[in-house]
């Protein structure tokens, strides 16, 4: 008797298991469901419908960003001592693209000029480019704000990006330059040490870089 029919259902079986397979993993694709569903103690991120989860930061990097935002609130939020005219926030949930393909990011602190934030929004998210980001720097973090994190925000056109590093105890701050469809960081400049803090968009003061970190 010829086995021949017998083998090929079977190869036609498991070829058809394969095909379900390859097709549930290709519906996979991480929704804002995902980060809402996400533990209490992560922040979940979407890049390319890929959900990320990072632990909460450690104290040096809380320590340094709630710093960074007291030196920036009083003179560009509040026009204390500086000319005001921004929205900053810690931590917002950004939203970039159409659901449910959207990219969601949390930058640790972000800024939008008044002119195009004039008012908070009143949902949990913000679907508007910020001016300006600052990423800070972990362990478990610098890959992916390095990478990924870093190419949405040139592709998205957030004219400006600070990264602060709590281990090295230094600032590296880029603008964004555009030449025809093409865009790219150039990095304006590296401070460490005692260094003076007077950086766009954000050059109307100075404050010591030593003082983020205690």
């Amino acid at each position: 008797m010829s086995t021949q029919p017998t083998m090929q259902a079977r190869a036609g079986h498991g070829g058809g298991q394969v095909a379900a397979q390859a097709g549930q993993q290709a519906r996979h694709r991480a929704t804002y469901q995902d980060v809402l569903d996400a533990p209490p103690h992560k922040v979940a991120e979407i890049v390319d419908g890929r959900l990320h989860l990072h632990p909460r930061p450690a104290m040096p990097h809380t320590t340094a960003g709630s710093l960074l935002g007291a030196e920036l609130i009083g003179p560009f939020r509040r026009g204390r001592g500086g000319p005001g005219g921004w929205r900053i926030l810690d931590e917002p949930e950004v939203h970039f693209g159409t659901p449910p393909e959207e990219d969601v990011l949390v930058p640790d602190i972000a800024g939008w000029r008044l002119e195009r934030m004039p008012e908070s929004p009143d949902t949990a998210f913000v679907t508007l480019a910020p001016d300006w980001v600052c990423e800070i720097l972990s362990p478990s973090t610098r890959r992916f704000d390095l990478g990924d994190k870093r190419d949405i925000y040139a592709r998205e056109g957030v004219p400006y990006m600070w990264l602060l590093d709590p281990d090295s105890r230094s600032l590296e701050a880029f603008v964004l330059q555009k030449q025809g469809e093409k865009k790219s960081w150039q990095q304006i400049a590296k401070l460490s040490g005692d260094a003076q803090v007077s950086l766009p968009p954000f050059d109307a003061i100075s404050f010591p870089l030593q003082d983020l970190w205690d």
